[in-house]
């Protein structure tokens, strides 16, 4: 029986009376102390005919010795008992087998098991001896001496031994599909469990993308648009003085707008790759493969995003707004994976558009460093030009941790603040990828 049966096996004893826990194993051990009272009291009426008691005295006594095993679920030792005491009387065979057979498949002690059943083969032992060797001299048999005690031997095995290894068999298969049942309940509890986790997984996955996404977002529209804000204000400012450099600034703003565009066209192939990899998810994809897709789909983003290589150009594209930018570099470039060249193309762009935002005139010096094993970067401003125009574009407070974080994710070190000129320094220093798998 499972841990529930058992409790409602307990809650029944407590509440009626009785053991059974099933309607059947009631009929049957009724049933089976029907039989065996039947039994004992024919065996009883034997035996007091045979000793000359009252026969009605032996009957009774046989009724009331068979219908003990009623209680064989229960007391299964107390059947086995009773068994071996009536053994003298030749009378309890069913009652024996049975009781041999419930004490060895209960949860009884085998020593217990193991002494009572020990008990049984000697008392039957005698008995069959007695009565064998008296049948041999009542009717004059010659037989050999080795004869009585083979048919001794012969049938006190036959009473006791069956009965005791099938109760035995039966308990140790009992006690096998508990435990089975048992690992099946804790096995799906820890499936359940995993079950959880791995939503929680997959809820952080999400919730990580999303960051992802903003930030990419952030990046690429906060820079290419800020600048098109300030070519636009230059355009409005020029366009009656200088019409040259007017067309100048309009074929700016629309090479900006189409890189703009082209970079968020991007970001949506991404976005559509996601929402693929989410509905192979809830097609009932494995997350092992879902992760797969979605680690394609940011290494695919990475491969076609920006690099250190268009550092240059986006240095120029601040020049070509009127800002005043000088840009140095150190050490010899060499190939560093998509995601360095792409983070640190992001931190030297969003450092430039915060320049543009929040300080309007000042003069920028961008430096970068190629070491040994990293890559080094620092976008330095100094102190805003009181007399420049404010572009008046707002910000969202989000650059700078979007920076870190870039950068963080891949066990860099990033720096930002205030400097003593009166302007903002931001310096960021990324391993090489390719030298730390090395």
């Amino acid at each position: 029986m499972t841990t529930t049966g058992a409790l409602q096996d307990a809650a029944g004893v407590t509440a009626r009376g009785w053991w059974w826990g099933r309607r059947r194993s009631a009929v049957l051990d009724v049933g089976l102390a029907v039989v065996s009272a039947l039994e004992c009291g024919l065996e009883g009426a034997r035996f007091a005919d045979t000793t000359g008691l009252l026969v009605p005295l032996g009957v009774i006594f046989g009724l009331l010795a068979g219908s003990v095993l009623l209680v064989r679920r229960r007391w299964p030792f107390a059947v086995v008992l009773v068994s071996i005491a009536i053994t003298p009387a030749e009378m309890g065979y069913l009652m024996g087998l049975v009781g041999l057979y419930s004490l060895a498949a209960s949860e009884a002690p085998r020593r217990i098991v193991g002494a009572l059943a020990g008990m049984s083969l000697v008392a039957t032992l005698i008995v069959t001896f007695v009565r064998a060797r008296q049948n041999v001299t009542d009717n004059g048999f010659d037989s050999a001496a080795w004869y009585v005690p083979l048919v001794a031997v012969l049938m006190s095995l036959g009473l006791t031994a069956p009965p005791v290894l099938f109760g035995l068999y039966v308990g140790a298969r009992r006690r096998l599909m508990e435990s089975l049942r048992e690992r099946a309940d804790s096995l799906e509890q820890e499936l359940s469990l995993l079950a959880d986790r791995a939503e929680q997984r997959a809820e952080w996955a999400r919730t990580e993308e999303r960051t992802r996404i903003a930030r990419e977002m952030h990046d690429v529209v906060a820079h290419r648009v800020s600048l098109m804000v300030v070519h636009a204000a230059a355009l409005q400012a020029v366009a009656l003085k200088d019409p040259s450099k007017a067309v100048k600034n309009a074929a700016l703003v629309g090479d900006m707008g189409r890189q703009a565009l082209t970079e968020l066209r991007e970001m949506l192939g991404v976005l559509r790759a996601g929402e693929q990899v989410a509905a192979r998810e809830a097609a009932g994809v494995p997350l092992a493969a879902v992760g797969v897709a979605a680690a394609a789909a940011a290494a695919a983003a990475a491969e076609d995003g920006p690099g250190m290589g268009d550092i240059e150009a986006l240095v120029g594209q601040s020049r070509d707004a009127g800002m005043v930018v000088e840009l140095s570099v150190q050490g010899a470039w060499r190939p560093y994976p998509p995601e360095v060249e792409q983070t640190a193309f992001r931190v030297v762009q969003e450092a430039l558009t915060n320049v543009h935002k929040h300080a309007a005139g000042a003069k920028v010096r961008v430096r970068l460093a190629h070491r040994e094993a990293e890559v080094a970067m620092q976008v330095e401003n100094g102190p805003s030009d009181g007399g420049a125009r404010d572009a008046g574009l707002p910000s969202g407070g989000n650059g700078l941790v979007g920076m870190r974080e870039r950068v963080t994710a891949l066990g860099g070190v990033f720096v930002s603040g205030v400097t003593d000129a009166g302007g903002f320094r931001v310096s960021a220093v990324l391993p090489d990828g390719r030298a730390a798998a090395a």
